[in-house]
């Protein structure tokens, strides 16, 4: 069991409380901002997870893939004025938002720690950011939203995509917690903090879609 002085990644509150515990690691909760984390002692190392994400297959021709994203693209888009400046945070190795926002007459591009570390792309400032089943990999999310909503024009767009907790019950039998890489999980909760902690409005769009807007300047 980890210790209770771990805090928790995403609002430093100290003492998190156990929360699930499976065959392979143990899931602590703060009550803080309700974040679900696991604790650093069950991560991969990089090896075994860039295996993990070297088995992911996406390509701008997977009609099936694109009409996922366009769950984040299209609500997003409708927000959007043309010709803005974006950034695909988490991109992965085959990076296809992109095509779809730039279908819809945006720039955008591409930055992923593994597969994109173009680590200049992080002193620029977007008009949005998306990041699409990236925030449940985040080690030290604190940290990662910070730099997000500090590259974010006032009055920008974060996107994100990403599986909300529900409750201890649907969690125990959540196909979320089996993949190993995940290791942040949010709820509405979590994600109504975070729209607090940067006096931003959230917007959910679905079971699955979060939009922030960075206050204006």
């Amino acid at each position: 069991m980890a210790q209770d002085s771990e805090s928790c990644p995403l609002c430093n509150t100290p003492g998190p409380r156990p929360y699930y515990r499976d065959t392979l690691r143990e899931y602590l909760y703060c009550g803080k901002c309700r974040l679900v984390f696991v604790p650093g002692q069950y991560w991969l190392n990089y090896d075994r997870e860039k295996a993990v994400y070297d088995l992911h297959e996406n390509n701008a021709a997977d009609q099936g893939y694109r009409k996922f994203l366009s769950r984040l693209a299209a609500p997003l888009s409708e927000r959007l004025p043309l010709n803005q400046k974006g950034l695909d945070f988490g991109c992965g190795p085959g990076p296809v938002l992109s095509v779809l926002m730039e279908e819809q007459g945006h720039s955008m591009s591409n930055f992923d720690p593994i597969y994109f570390n173009d680590t200049a792309l992080l002193s620029r400032t977007y008009d949005f950011i998306t990041a699409t089943e990236a925030v449940e990999h985040f080690q030290h999310p604190s940290e990662v939203f910070d730099l997000l909503f500090k590259m974010l024009h006032p009055g920008g767009w974060l996107g994100i995509m990403t599986k909300m907790v529900i409750d201890r019950q649907a969690f125990r039998n959540w196909h979320y917690i089996r993949d190993l890489t995940h290791i942040s999980f949010y709820s509405q909760f979590t994600f109504q903090y975070l729209a607090e902690r940067f006096a931003s409005p959230v917007y959910f769009i679905g079971n699955d879609v979060i939009l922030f807007q960075k206050k204006p300047g």
